[in-house]
């Protein structure tokens, strides 16, 4: 069962990858294989839905994968076990909200946060002033 899952996420993750260079014009990049089950959803698709088509494709790549990964026989149907849904599991990316700021000015100081008091510019001007005029005084 654990192979019939890896070939399974791979085989849907590079028929998504198939898809997308297939409409970049990237098409010829692709390995021979790649390019021949491409082929193979282009006519499917001219007698399904695009999902259906895209599934039967996945289950080829499926199968193929399988044997490639060493597993024996017909591979096991792996979606219909799984309890998990296919396109709901997704969920959108929100950024979380801004956290207000706040101002807090010099006289309005809050005590039982963890904020330190702003040291106003003017207090360390005149304490650099006292010091300077107390190094000259002393010192003559």
């Amino acid at each position: 069962m654990l192979i019939a899952r890896r070939a399974d996420t791979r085989a849907r993750a590079d028929f998504a990858t198939w898809k997308m260079m297939a409409k970049l014009n990237g098409l010829s990049a692709l390995p021979a294989d790649a390019q021949g089950f491409l082929d193979g959803y282009k006519k499917l698709l001219e007698r399904m839905s695009e999902g259906e088509a895209a599934e039967a494709t996945i289950a080829e790549v499926y199968k193929s994968y399988y044997l490639e990964m060493g597993g024996a026989g017909n591979p096991p149907d792996v979606r219909t076990r799984a309890a998990e849904p296919v396109a709901d599991n997704v969920t959108a990316f929100r950024r979380p909200a801004p956290k207000p700021k706040k101002a807090a000015m010099f006289g309005s100081a809050m005590f039982g946060g963890t904020e330190k008091r702003p040291l106003p510019v003017a207090l360390i001007f005149a304490c650099l002033v006292v010091v300077y005029v107390s190094i000259k005084f002393f010192w003559r």
